[in-house]
């Protein structure tokens, strides 16, 4: 495997439950491009401004019995790739007080937006593509290339630490362009990536296609583990459930291609202590530094996702 091989590794493998996270969308269930994969569905199961505002009033308070410290703030995309939320500002003020956010930014184009976004951000993630037909097909922006989600990268990750997202399978299930979005990741000094994985997503036009082979997915990983040795290489919560999910969860633990595995599933959390790996969770969003909940054992199942 190169660089980063098991041996080389430190010998920790860190999980996110998400609990004390919550979601919010700060466009509702409103979506401008419903992009192929989605659709906008997943934007349903995200609180909107109004139960956002409400939850913060509280100080972060409960929700679904857990109690919520940091928030995922999101929302859908316009034709350019930008999620509007810097019209959103009364709402990030708001949410800042009562946790620490992770903001979905989209699209990015000048230093000042950067630059306000950090201001309410302890960190951003960011959706990340360079292969032009994705753009085109998948996404359905309009006039966006894939320098702009380089330039994005560039200027947020000037102002606040900002978490590349890679999907696995972006393009109908195929495996198509993850592994230039690995190099160029790589050239731009990425210090975390997080790999999702497709879904077929109900309701989006691609509800009826397959996802990766999962051994095409540990190709893309174990790649990223080489070009990107020193980096902190995160297998995040979008994934497909079941059979799949587990195999997928304890191969890569197994061969040390990932350092956090979010929402892990059983089997995985067995590969790790088998392997004798010192275990750390954290029951927030896996691109916050893990503050851990505890070690060695996983934290109680109440409200965990998954």
């Amino acid at each position: 495997m190169g660089p980063g091989a098991a041996g080389d590794r430190e010998r920790v493998m860190r999980f996110d439950t998400l609990t004390a996270t919550a979601a919010v969308s700060v466009t509702g269930t409103a979506c401008a491009v419903r992009c192929a994969h989605c659709g906008g569905h997943y934007l349903r199961g995200m609180l909107s401004p109004a139960e956002a505002s409400r939850l913060a009033a509280s100080g972060g308070g409960r929700l679904a019995g857990r109690r919520v410290r940091s928030f995922l703030v999101s929302g859908g995309c316009r034709p350019d790739g930008a999620v509007p939320l810097l019209e959103h500002e009364g709402l990030l003020e708001e949410l800042g007080r009562a946790g620490r956010l992770n903001l979905h930014a989209g699209l990015v184009r000048t230093e000042e937006q950067a630059r306000a976004l950090a201001r309410h951000a302890a960190a951003v993630s960011l959706d990340f593509t360079v292969d032009q037909q994705t753009i085109d097909e998948v996404y359905g922006f309009r006039g966006v290339k894939a320098l702009d989600f380089v330039r994005a990268y560039e200027l947020l990750s000037g102002f606040v630490p900002v978490t590349p997202h890679v999907l696995v399978g972006l393009h109908g299930g195929r495996v198509r362009g993850e592994g230039e979005a690995v190099r160029v990741l790589a050239s731009l000094g990425a210090r975390a990536v997080v790999f999702l994985v497709f879904i077929p997503t109900r309701g989006s036009r691609f509800e009826g296609v397959e996802p990766p082979p999962v051994g095409e997915v540990l190709r893309v990983l174990d790649g990223a583990r080489e070009a990107l040795p020193d980096a902190s290489i995160v297998l995040g919560c979008m994934r497909p459930k079941g059979s799949y999910r587990e195999k997928l969860d304890t191969a890569a633990v197994r061969a040390r291609v990932v350092d956090r595995v979010a929402v892990p599933t059983p089997a995985a959390v067995e590969e790790a202590a088998r392997l004798g790996l010192e275990v750390v969770w954290s029951d927030e969003c896996c691109v916050f530094p893990s503050g851990p909940v505890s070690a060695g054992s996983a934290p109680a199942k109440e409200g965990r996702p998954g």
